[in-house]
Protein backbone atom coordinates (compact mmCIF):
# COMPACT_ATOMS: atom_id res chain seq x y z
CA UNK A 1 0.00 0.00 0.00
CA UNK A 2 1.00 3.42 -0.82
CA UNK A 3 1.47 5.87 1.88
CA UNK A 4 0.47 9.43 1.32
CA UNK A 5 4.39 10.94 1.14
CA UNK A 6 5.09 8.06 -1.36
CA UNK A 7 2.41 9.40 -3.27
CA UNK A 8 3.37 12.92 -2.91
CA UNK A 9 7.34 12.06 -4.02
CA UNK A 10 5.75 9.75 -7.47
CA UNK A 11 3.45 12.63 -8.28
CA UNK A 12 5.82 15.09 -7.87
CA UNK A 13 8.87 13.43 -9.55
CA UNK A 14 6.07 13.38 -12.79
CA UNK A 15 5.48 16.89 -12.66
CA UNK A 16 8.75 18.14 -11.85
CA UNK A 17 9.85 16.09 -14.94
CA UNK A 18 7.23 17.37 -17.22
CA UNK A 19 7.71 20.84 -15.78
CA UNK A 20 10.62 21.48 -14.02
CA UNK A 21 11.14 22.49 -10.36
CA UNK A 22 10.43 25.95 -10.73
CA UNK A 23 7.30 25.26 -13.25
CA UNK A 24 5.51 23.64 -10.71
CA UNK A 25 3.45 24.99 -7.66
CA UNK A 26 2.95 23.70 -4.16
CA UNK A 27 -0.93 24.07 -5.23
CA UNK A 28 -0.03 22.14 -8.26
CA UNK A 29 1.47 19.25 -6.66
CA UNK A 30 -1.54 19.28 -4.14
CA UNK A 31 -4.25 19.52 -6.57
CA UNK A 32 -2.53 16.46 -8.66
CA UNK A 33 -2.51 14.59 -5.21
CA UNK A 34 -6.00 15.59 -4.46
CA UNK A 35 -6.66 17.53 -1.90
CA UNK A 36 -4.90 21.46 -1.13
CA UNK A 37 -1.41 22.40 -1.48
CA UNK A 38 -1.18 23.25 2.20
CA UNK A 39 -2.05 20.09 3.20
CA UNK A 40 1.22 18.94 1.22
CA UNK A 41 3.16 20.73 4.96
CA UNK A 42 1.74 18.37 7.00
CA UNK A 43 4.21 16.24 5.09
CA UNK A 44 6.85 18.46 3.71
CA UNK A 45 8.52 21.50 5.19
CA UNK A 46 7.87 22.28 1.13
CA UNK A 47 9.41 21.66 -2.46
CA UNK A 48 12.53 21.76 -1.96
CA UNK A 49 12.43 19.00 1.08
CA UNK A 50 9.92 16.80 -1.33
CA UNK A 51 13.20 17.39 -4.07
CA UNK A 52 15.61 16.40 -1.07
CA UNK A 53 13.76 13.37 -0.10
CA UNK A 54 12.94 11.69 -3.61
CA UNK A 55 16.38 12.14 -4.57
CA UNK A 56 18.11 11.07 -1.82
CA UNK A 57 15.72 8.37 -0.86
CA UNK A 58 16.18 6.97 -4.85
CA UNK A 59 20.46 7.38 -4.56
CA UNK A 60 20.10 5.16 -1.10
CA UNK A 61 18.02 2.76 -2.68
CA UNK A 62 20.13 1.99 -5.67
CA UNK A 63 23.28 1.81 -3.36
CA UNK A 64 21.18 -0.88 -0.70
CA UNK A 65 20.22 -3.16 -3.99
CA UNK A 66 23.30 -2.83 -5.89
CA UNK A 67 25.26 -4.03 -2.54
CA UNK A 68 22.46 -7.01 -1.76
CA UNK A 69 22.33 -7.68 -5.31
CA UNK A 70 26.83 -8.83 -5.23
CA UNK A 71 26.48 -10.53 -2.10
CA UNK A 72 23.62 -12.65 -3.54
CA UNK A 73 25.77 -13.07 -7.07
CA UNK A 74 27.56 -16.51 -7.25
CA UNK A 75 30.51 -14.75 -8.61
CA UNK A 76 31.19 -11.33 -10.26
CA UNK A 77 29.98 -11.88 -13.50
CA UNK A 78 26.66 -12.80 -12.43
CA UNK A 79 27.13 -9.88 -9.60
CA UNK A 80 27.97 -7.47 -12.69
CA UNK A 81 24.88 -9.04 -14.40
CA UNK A 82 22.38 -8.50 -11.81
CA UNK A 83 23.17 -5.05 -11.29
CA UNK A 84 23.02 -4.11 -14.77
CA UNK A 85 19.69 -5.67 -14.44
CA UNK A 86 18.79 -3.65 -11.29
CA UNK A 87 19.64 -0.56 -13.07
CA UNK A 88 18.22 -1.11 -16.00
CA UNK A 89 14.89 -2.10 -14.86
CA UNK A 90 14.95 0.56 -12.13
CA UNK A 91 15.97 3.39 -15.54
CA UNK A 92 13.27 1.96 -17.40
CA UNK A 93 10.59 2.67 -14.55
CA UNK A 94 11.61 5.45 -13.19
CA UNK A 95 12.03 8.15 -15.79
CA UNK A 96 10.95 10.89 -14.18
CA UNK A 97 13.42 10.48 -11.65
CA UNK A 98 16.46 10.83 -14.09
CA UNK A 99 15.14 13.71 -15.52
CA UNK A 100 14.40 15.34 -12.80
CA UNK A 101 18.20 14.61 -10.89
CA UNK A 102 19.30 15.88 -14.28
CA UNK A 103 17.40 19.02 -15.01
CA UNK A 104 16.58 20.43 -11.12
CA UNK A 105 20.16 19.26 -9.39
CA UNK A 106 20.41 23.50 -8.86
CA UNK A 107 17.44 23.48 -6.58
CA UNK A 108 18.54 20.84 -4.40
CA UNK A 109 20.02 22.14 -1.34
CA UNK A 110 23.63 21.74 -0.49
CA UNK A 111 23.02 19.53 2.42
CA UNK A 112 20.98 16.78 0.24
CA UNK A 113 23.91 17.03 -2.85
CA UNK A 114 26.37 15.73 -0.88
CA UNK A 115 24.56 13.15 0.18
CA UNK A 116 22.87 12.27 -2.88
CA UNK A 117 26.75 12.72 -4.47
CA UNK A 118 28.27 10.64 -1.49
CA UNK A 119 25.65 7.96 -2.19
CA UNK A 120 26.07 7.87 -5.72
CA UNK A 121 29.87 7.73 -5.33
CA UNK A 122 29.63 4.63 -3.25
CA UNK A 123 27.11 3.21 -5.70
CA UNK A 124 29.78 3.64 -8.62
CA UNK A 125 32.31 1.66 -6.24
CA UNK A 126 29.78 -0.95 -5.76
CA UNK A 127 30.13 -1.50 -9.62
CA UNK A 128 34.10 -0.39 -10.11
CA UNK A 129 35.27 -3.41 -7.71
CA UNK A 130 33.39 -6.01 -9.12
CA UNK A 131 33.92 -4.73 -12.46
CA UNK A 132 37.71 -4.22 -12.04
CA UNK A 133 37.68 -8.26 -10.53
CA UNK A 134 36.29 -9.14 -13.54
CA UNK A 135 38.54 -6.94 -15.74
CA UNK A 136 41.85 -6.87 -13.25
CA UNK A 137 44.00 -4.79 -16.41
CA UNK A 138 41.70 -1.80 -15.29
CA UNK A 139 43.35 0.58 -13.01
CA UNK A 140 40.24 2.62 -10.82
CA UNK A 141 40.15 5.83 -12.69
CA UNK A 142 39.26 3.86 -15.93
CA UNK A 143 36.72 1.55 -14.17
CA UNK A 144 34.81 4.45 -12.82
CA UNK A 145 34.95 6.13 -16.39
CA UNK A 146 33.78 3.01 -18.12
CA UNK A 147 31.06 2.69 -15.05
CA UNK A 148 29.81 6.20 -15.64
CA UNK A 149 29.55 5.73 -19.15
CA UNK A 150 27.62 2.81 -18.57
CA UNK A 151 25.22 4.87 -16.40
CA UNK A 152 24.86 7.49 -19.21
CA UNK A 153 24.15 4.77 -21.76
CA UNK A 154 21.48 3.15 -19.41
CA UNK A 155 19.99 6.66 -17.50
CA UNK A 156 19.51 7.29 -21.41
CA UNK A 157 15.69 6.03 -21.18
CA UNK A 158 14.08 8.98 -21.28
CA UNK A 159 15.07 10.16 -24.31
CA UNK A 160 15.70 6.51 -26.19
CA UNK A 161 12.78 4.09 -24.99
CA UNK A 162 11.05 4.00 -28.55
CA UNK A 163 10.46 0.32 -28.11
CA UNK A 164 8.65 -2.20 -25.55
CA UNK A 165 10.38 -1.90 -21.69
CA UNK A 166 10.98 -5.54 -22.51
CA UNK A 167 13.04 -4.88 -25.65
CA UNK A 168 14.43 -2.23 -24.09
CA UNK A 169 15.76 -3.85 -21.32
CA UNK A 170 17.15 -6.42 -23.41
CA UNK A 171 18.91 -3.67 -25.37
CA UNK A 172 20.50 -1.62 -22.51
CA UNK A 173 21.10 -4.85 -20.80
CA UNK A 174 23.40 -6.43 -23.35
CA UNK A 175 24.90 -3.08 -24.96
CA UNK A 176 25.82 -2.03 -20.96
CA UNK A 177 27.28 -5.63 -20.29
CA UNK A 178 28.90 -5.56 -23.65
CA UNK A 179 30.58 -2.11 -22.82
CA UNK A 180 31.91 -3.15 -19.32
CA UNK A 181 33.75 -6.00 -19.98
CA UNK A 182 35.35 -4.75 -23.32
Amino acid sequence: MTTRREQILETAAGLFAEHGFHGVSIADLGAACGFSGPALYKHFRGKQAILSEMLVSISEELLREGRQRVRDAGDDKAALESLIAWHVDFALHHKALIVVQDRDWSALPLEAREKVRDTQRKYVEVWVKVLRSLRPELAAAPARATVHAAFGLINSTPHSALVSDDAMQEILAGMALRALLG
